[in-house]
Order: structure tokens, then C-alpha cells, then sequence
């Protein structure tokens, strides 16, 4: 069985919530379970307790769920999927919730030819994963290799039981790619992986989580390439489509929207939450918030000085996802899929098709990374508008940088994400606070968000997964089957 942060049984969630009381008095709801989150992670605890007819009521922030995952209609029409957007064939649950809730997905555009626009400028046109040749690419190839091989011997459960654990955890993606290669456009081909996948710089991230992660998804490749990979799938009518149909499902009696959690009372007795307009009292809580919003919760008592690490150890990564809508894919006729890699000085890393189905209009879509989202928020909104067609035409020629429609999402200055599209775990964190501040329940409260996931974490499916571990702790302890611990 996990370990279990001990509580101070001297101190009552009633003694600890008095300060609460004292300011005001909300609406206070009694349920079985209070899930604080409308994510995906939230909503599938939310959906498990359903499943299983036990009472919840979940608490979310926004004025809509689904977390990371926002789908846009734009005033044209078209669907705009502004965070977490893909689904792969190894990502299990989130296709068994596409199914049981009807949204249909359709294969990601990846026709034609690929485009790499090298540091220096040149373009370069290519099929598959990468191209034959080209500066740092056989250094890139055997590191990656190299991770790969390492990832294997990775636990996910236990993270902290893997053989090399420690050394691993205290080396940055950075360190460890230095040891390897000194030529500068391997590491910069290095580097933009790193950002594409976590959003920040090989010297922030922990070589471990980096590895961890792989194991995660089930390999590199898994994350990295399109058709049978992470990036395989889109949803016909936007990411957030089983979202919305799991709060449809659920209802608006138990789902409440524009409640942002403030204070968590918990201890033997249960947990007191108090959010915008009411206060919820009941046996368990699951918390399904990132990183930096359980910071801003005030706790009482303290969270352990474990889960209080880990938390200080994962900052969430930094990342702008830009669309320039056009009255067709037309780079489709001149033979090129829409996919690229830029290692230019522009802001953009990335750049995909991300069209309609029936191609009744063209879409790119373009991300901003790490570093150079720093600089790209400092800038206007004309100037960082421009700033991106001028990669787009780099890569789809003259026509790109006249779209009928621009929009952007630059997700650090979400009020309630504050980046995406994860935490990942700085240099030491694994080793300082994993066993016992990575998802160790905290008394009655549990840990969920795709942070926590041993399998795709830091996706949609790996929130899902980790919604549903936080569920089947609480009902093994609340609905537990004859002959079995809770």
C-alpha cells in the first residue's frame, strides 16, 4: 500500500476551518467526495464516482471544463483546438471516452513533404521523421537512441526504485546531452525536442524526467512522430468535445463552474473546501489542479514538507500555440504537408496542418516555446502576429502570411494554467520529494492531473488515467469489495 503523509490528529478539519467560517457563509454542500478541478483529470475521478453511484461534487475555476484542452469556435465557423489537441492509438482511455461519449476523430494531415528550416536559413524539404542528412542529425539520432534505451529500464510506478535513479535525477537534459556531443546543431536539434516536449530548456528539466517520460509514452518515437504516434489523431469537433459530454453526463448540480477553490481544510474527520459562492464538506477530496494552483490553496494544516518540494520542484512550461486560418490548404497543391521545424532566430519551434477534416479551410498552426516565448510575450500583438506569419511563410510560401483570421493562446498568461503543457521536474526533484510528494494521498485528499500519470504523462490520456487512480484509492477506502484491504 502507499505511504501516507501523517496528519496531526490534534488538529479537526472543524478547528481548521473556523477561520473560514468566520469570514462569511457560503452555501455549504455536503457530498461523499469533493473533486477540486474540471480538467480532464477531474472529470474522469468525477465520471469513476459516478460510474460507481458515489456522491461528488466538483469545483472548477473557469467558466468551462476541460482544463488545458480549450477548443474555439471562431466567428468563421472553424473549430480551433488552442491546447492539448491529439489523440494516438496507444492512448487507450482517451479513446474509450471518445467512443462511449460518441466524438469522432480523424486522421492528422501529414501528406506531402516536411519542411526544416535550418539555423542559417535554408530550407529543406523532407518525408519521414527527419531528413537523411544534414548538420547534427547522426549525433541527434544516436542520442536519442541513447535515451531511448535508457527509458527502458525506467519504473513508472515506482520511479524511485529504477537502477540509476539518483545519478540520472541530478544531471539536466542539458548536462547530459553536453557529455555526449559538442556539435551545436545537434544540440540545437536536441534542444527544440526538449522544447516541443516540455516547454522549457534542456538545462531546466531533469534527465530523469526526461527519461521517465519516455517510458511514459512508451518511447521517442511515440512522442515525437504523427501516424501511430502521439500526434496520430485529431477530434472532428475539437479536443474538448468528451469534456463537455462528461459534464453534460454529470450535470450542473455536480459540476460547478466559476468556483475557485481557496482553502482546503483536512484531518480525520474529512475536508472542508471553500470556494467562490459555497463550501464543500465531505469524506474525500481529489485535487486535480497543476502544480502552481495547489501553491495558491491555502491548507490547513500545512501540506507535508514532501508534497511541498515536489510542488516547489515543477514549474509549468512555456508555451504560445498560434493559428492563421486561410480559405484553403493550399500548400497542399504545391506538395508539402503542412509539417515543419524551424531552428531559425523567429519565434516559432513547430508548425503542423491543422485543417478541417473536409478541408473546407486551411489551418496551420504554429507554437512558441520556452525561451523564446519570453521574448515573444514582450512584444505586441501586431508585432508578434507578424512575427509568425514570417515563419509561416518561410515554410508555405507568399500565401501564408495573408490568413483571413489570426488568433493565439499564449498559456502563461492563463489565469488559471499559467503555462502548459505540464509541469515538468527540475534537477533534484525526483530524488528530493518523489516518494513521498509526487502522488502519495495526503489523508483524505488525493493527488490527480496528468503530473501524476505513469502512463502519457503530461497528455490528455495521462490525465484521464490519473483521474481514475485518484477514484479507485477513494473507493477502495469508501466502497471497499469484501476481502479486500482498503
Amino acid at each position: 500500500m502507499p505511504r501516507v503523509a501523517t496528519i496531526d490528529a490534534r488538529v479537526s478539519v472543524a478547528a481548521s476551518s473556523r477561520a473560514m467560517e468566520r469570514q462569511s457563509t457560503p452555501r455549504l454542500i455536503e457530498s461523499e467526495v469533493v473533486v477540486v478541478g474540471g480538467g480532464y483529470a477531474g472529470l474522469a475521478a468525477a465520471l469513476r464516482l459516478h460510474d460507481h453511484a458515489v456522491d461528488f461534487t466538483l469545483l472548477e475555476a473557469a467558466d468551462r471544463v476541460g482544463g488545458r484542452v480549450l477548443t474555439e469556435t471562431r466567428p468563421d465557423g472553424t473549430t480551433i483546438d488552442h491546447g492539448g489537441q491529439w489523440a494516438g492509438p496507444t492512448q487507450t482511455r482517451l479513446l474509450e471516452l471518445a467512443a462511449r461519449f460518441s466524438c469522432p476523430t480523424f486522421p492528422t494531415w501529414e501528406k506531402g513533404s516536411h519542411i526544416e528550416i535550418r539555423h542559417d536559413g535554408a530550407r529543406v524539404p523532407y518525408t519521414g521523421a527527419a531528413p537523411d542528412q544534414g548538420p547534427g542529425i547522426a549525433a541527434y539520432t544516436r542520442i536519442t537512441e541513447l535515451l531511448d534505451g535508457l527509458a527502458r529500464t525506467v519504473d513508472t510506478v515506482r520511479p524511485w526504485r529504477t537502477a540509476r535513479f539518483a545519478e540520472w535525477d541530478a544531471l539536466s537534459a542539458g548536462d547530459f546531452f553536453r557529455s555526449e556531443t559538442n556539435e551545436t546543431e545537434a544540440l540545437r536539434r536536441l534542444a527544440l525536442a526538449v522544447q516541443g516536449l516540455w516547454c522549457t530548456e534542456p538545462d531546466r528539466v531533469s534527465l530523469f524526467h526526461v527519461l521517465f517520460y519516455i517510458a511514459a509514452a512508451g518511447g521517442f518515437e511515440q512522442l515525437m512522430e504523427t501516424r501511430g504516434c502521439a500526434q496520430d489523431s485529431r477530434f472532428a469537433a475539437g479536443a474538448a468535445g468528451p469534456a463537455r459530454s462528461v459534464a453534460a453526463l454529470l450535470g450542473p448540480g455536480r459540476v460547478r463552474l466559476g468556483e475557485r477553490v481557496t482553502a482546503i481544510a483536512y484531518g480525520p474527520e474529512g475536508v472542508r473546501v471553500r470556494a467562490g459562492s459555497c463550501e464543500v464538506r465531505a469524506a474525500r477530496a481529489v485535487v486535480a489542479l497543476p502544480p502552481h494552483a495547489v501553491r495558491a490553496v491555502e491548507f490547513a494544516p500545512p501540506l507535508p514538507p514532501g508534497r511541498v518540494a515536489w510542488l516547489a520542484h515543477s514549474p509549468m512550461g512555456r508555451v504560445a500555440k498560434m493559428h492563421a486560418v486561410y480559405d484553403t490548404p493550399f500548400w497542399r497543391e504545391a506538395g508539402l504537408s503542412g509539417v515543419a521545424t524551424l531552428y531559425d532566430d523567429g519565434p516559432v519551434g513547430v508548425v503542423f496542418d491543422n485543417s478541417p477534416e473536409d478541408a473546407s479551410c486551411g489551418v496551420l498552426v504554429g507554437f512558441v516555446y520556452g525561451d523564446r516565448l519570453d521574448r515573444f510575450a514582450g512584444l505586441d500583438e501586431p508585432a508578434r502576429r507578424a512575427a509568425v506569419l514570417r515563419g509561416l511563410v518561410a515554410v508555405a510560401g507568399p500565401s501564408a502570411g495573408r490568413p483571413r483570421d489570426y488568433t493565439e493562446k499564449i498559456w502563461t498568461l492563463d489565469p488559471f494554467a499559467r503555462g502548459g503543457y505540464e509541469a515538468y521536474v527540475t534537477p533534484g526533484g525526483w530524488t528530493a520529494a518523489g516518494e513521498d510528494g509526487w502522488r502519495t494521498p495526503t489523508g483524505p485528499v488525493h493527488w490527480a492531473g496528468t503530473e501524476t500519470a505513469s502512463e502519457w504523462n503530461g497528455y490528455i490520456d495521462g490525465a484521464l488515467s490519473s483521474g481514475y487512480r485518484a477514484a479507485d484509492e477513494i473507493l477502495a477506502t469508501l466502497r471497499p469489495e469484501p476481502g479486500r484491504a482498503s
